[in-house]
């Protein structure tokens, strides 16, 4: 058998008559080299087909060409029937793959996982870090943002620590209080929410957008709490229904709690939405397929991960500005739940 030998840097070079200095630049994709010059050296590298040795590339642009998703969460839970982890990897790869950037998918779900992601990630292996599903002040993002490797939050930060470090995020209170005053316009007087983690965010934002609709209206407040798991929403729910069986409606902090709800309601016998509306907040792919159809708040998950992928683009190669805030926005979709 003939193994054929790879082609080198200098044959690029002797094919196309110039040196394998220019031929280095060609393929780093400098824009210093005449058109004409560039023309041959392509023609070249496709003749011979050439593939650049990534290696030693990095040593010259010193970029690993990879960026790494950082989701503070066991694999578990990322793998779990939650469906927003899916979502934002989608979007993040999607962006990633137009700019011929490698995705490296890394849990952080315990301090073990934060040190090794830390480990990783300042020693080179990666050009940039994206964080997804923040809980609480975690100091990662803003220990790697020191030590001058680009970060970028999906979800505000909560950590005073790192306010200068970009995100994106999406206008929870303005679609929560949506929520709630279609469930006022619809006469709903007794209406509780089922609230996410306070640790995040999210879960600190929806419930502020029900109190803040609540308090506008003049009505009382009726929690339980959730952690966006669809066993959760069942508890919540059944606890919500202990404290208050005469509840109206309900505003879920997620599709997954709401899907538990649902469940919950049912078993007593409450018919949705004639004794009970329901609206939950995602708008996930299963809610147009729940019985009945879910009404619920619309967050463009896809989007948010794909505007989380460019902006660290935009810090890796600094080539764009790079906002430090992108807030997306919500709306409400009706359906027969409410």
């Amino acid at each position: 058998m003939v193994t054929r030998e790879r082609p080198t840097l200098e044959a690029v070079a002797r094919r196309a008559g110039v040196s394998r200095a220019t031929v280095s630049r060609v393929v780093n994709g400098s824009t210093t080299v005449a058109a004409a010059i560039r023309d041959a050296v392509v023609r070249a590298v496709e003749e011979l087909g050439y593939v650049p040795n990534q290696a030693a590339r990095s040593l010259v642009t010193q970029r690993t060409e990879s960026i790494a998703l950082i989701l503070p969460e066991s694999a578990s839970r990322v793998f779990s029937d939650d469906l927003f982890f899916p979502a934002v990897i989608r979007g993040v790869s999607l962006e990633l793959e137009a700019a011929d950037k490698q995705l490296v998918l890394m849990m952080a779900g315990s301090a073990a996982g934060q040190e090794r992601v830390q480990r990783y990630a300042t020693a080179g292996h990666v050009d940039g870090v994206m964080f997804a599903s923040m809980h609480g002040t975690d100091p990662l993002p803003g220990r790697l943002a020191r030590l001058g490797i680009p970060v970028v939050c999906s979800g505000r930060p909560m950590s005073p620590a790192h306010p200068a470090i970009p995100y994106v995020d999406v206008d929870h209170i303005g679609g929560v209080m949506a929520a709630v005053r279609h469930l006022l316009d619809l006469g709903r007087r007794r209406i509780a929410t089922i609230a996410g983690p306070q640790d995040m965010v999210a879960g600190i934002d929806r419930l502020t957008g029900y109190r803040t609709a609540l308090r506008d209206a003049g009505l009382p407040e009726h929690v339980a709490y959730g952690d966006f798991t669809r066993e959760s929403g069942i508890q919540a729910m059944r606890r919500l229904l202990a404290d208050d069986p005469a509840l109206d409606a309900v505003f879920v902090a997620s599709d997954m709690m709401a899907h538990g709800a649902l469940q919950a309601l049912r078993e007593t016998g409450r018919r949705i939405p004639a004794d009970v509306a329901v609206i939950g907040f995602d708008d996930f792919e299963i809610s147009r397929l729940s019985d009945p159809p879910l009404t619920t708040v619309h967050q463009p998950i896809v989007d948010m991960g794909r505007t989380m992928a460019g902006q660290i683009l935009g810090l890796v190669t600094a080539t764009a500005d790079v906002p430090a805030a992108v807030v997306l926005p919500t709306k409400l979709v009706v359906r027969a739940s409410a």
